[in-house]
C-alpha cells in the first residue's frame, strides 16, 4: 500500500538529505561536535554511573514475533583448558564461549540503513544496497565509531503522573515538553534523547508477551519535534519504539521511515531506564554524560550496546 500523503509532507519538512554532504552516513551523530562534548562532560557532578542495558541472556525480550531477532544462545567452547604442559600439570588454564543473537535483541541502536522507504535509504541511496552477502553497503552500525554526549531523560511517565503510559498512548510533542519542563532543561543540539515511558516494567515482572503488544511509544507526530530541536538520537524503552498497534491502520513503522530514512537520525529500544529515573528524581536533574556506542558489526543494520549514563 503506498504511502499516505501526510506522511509525506511530514518526510518533506524533516529531510536531512545532503546536510552533510552526498557521502554522509551517520546523519544527525553529526551533531554532537567537540563543543558538544565538552559541555557533556561538564554535566557530571556526583559521578554516579547508571547502567541501560537489559541482561544479554536466552531468556531476553524477544518472543518469536519478529523472525530472526533471536535471544542469546550461550556455549562454552573451551572450560579450563590448559594450553601448555602435561594436563593436570598445574599450568594456566582458559575458558572461551561463544554465542549467537540478534543483533537487535535486546538492548540496542538501530543504524540507519535498518529502515527504508519508497526503495530509499537515508541520504537517498538505493535500499538494494543492502544485500546477503554483505549486509548494508551504506549507513551500517560500523559506520558509527562514536556516541559520547549530553543526555536527556523525558520522563513522560512521571510528567503524567503515572509510573507507566498505558499500551494506547502515542507519545505526543506536549509529552515531550512536560516532561521536558519537569526535566527543568531544554533539549538542544547534539543531545541524545531518553523517553521513559516505563513500558520496560512489564517486561521486568516477567511479562514478555506483554512488553511486546500492545505497547505505548513515539506518535507520527514527533520526528518533526526532535527535527527542530537538532536532536543526534533518540532511545526508548519500549520493544518498537514508535506506538503499537500503530495509530493508522495503513501506515505502519512511520516513526522508523521518518527518523532512520529522512532524518537520518539514529534510535534505540529495550533501554531500561528504570534506575535513571529513580536517580534523577532523587538528584533533581535530568542531565548527564552518556557514553552509547554500538559495537561495529561490519554491514550491520543494527547493534547492541551498553549505555552508561554518568551523572
Amino acid at each position: 500500500m503506498p504511502l499516505p500523503a501526510e506522511f509525506h509532507e511530514i518526510a518533506k519538512r524533516v529531510n536531512n538529505w545532503g546536510r552533510w554532504g552526498a557521502a554522509d552516513e551517520i546523519g544527525t551523530l553529526n551533531l554532537i561536535t567537540d563543543a558538544v562534548v565538552r559541555d557533556a562532560a561538564a554535566t557530571v557532578r556526583s559521578g554516579h554511573r547508571v547502567p541501560l542495558a537489559l541482561p544479554l541472556q536466552q531468556d531476553g525480550v524477544q518472543t518469536g514475533a519478529i523472525p530472526g531477532r533471536l535471544n542469546p544462545v550461550h556455549a562454552m567452547v573451551q572450560i579450563n583448558q590448559e594450553l601448555f604442559g602435561p594436563p593436570g600439570g598445574g599450568t594456566v588454564a582458559t575458558s572461551d564461549d561463544i554465542v549467537t543473537l540478534g543483533l537487535q535483541c535486546a538492548t540496542h541502536w538501530d543504524a540507519l540503513a535498518h529502515a527504508s522507504h519508497s526503495g530509499k535509504l537515508y541520504n537517498g541511496r538505493p535500499a538494494d544496497t543492502i544485500t546477503a552477502h554483505s549486509g548494508a553497503e551504506f549507513g551500517g552500525a560500523d559506520k558509527v565509531r562514536h556516541v559520547v554526549s549530553r543526555g536527556v531523560l523525558l520522563d513522560v511517565a512521571r510528567a503524567r503522573g503515572v509510573d507507566r503510559l498505558d499500551g494506547g498512548h502515542a507519545v505526543t510533542p506536549e509529552d515531550l515538553e512536560a516532561a521536558e519542563e519537569l526535566a527543568g532543561t531544554r533539549v538542544r543540539a547534539g543531545d541524545i534523547v531518553l523517553v521513559r515511558t516505563g513500558q520496560i516494567q512489564v517486561y521486568l515482572a516477567g511479562d514478555k508477551h506483554g512488553y511486546t503488544y500492545p505497547s505505548p511509544g513515539l506518535s507520527i507526530r514527533t520526528p518533526e519535534w526532535f527535527h527542530a530541536r537538532d536532536v543526534a538520537a533518540v532511545a526508548n524503552d519500549t520493544l518498537t519504539f514508535e506506538i503499537f498497534p500503530p495509530e493508522s491502520e495503513d501506515l505502519w513503522m512511520p516513526v522508523h521511515a521518518l527518523d532512520l530514512v529522512e532524518m537520518g537520525m539514529p534510535q534505540g529500544q529495550n533501554w531500561n531506564l528504570e534506575k535513571l529515573s529513580t536517580a534523577c528524581g532523587q538528584e533533581c536533574r535530568y542531565e548527564f554524560l552518556l557514553s552509547a556506542t554500538p559495537e561495529p558489526f561490519t554491514g550491520a543494520t543494527g547493534s547492541p550496546v551498553a549505555p552508561v549514563a554518568i551523572l
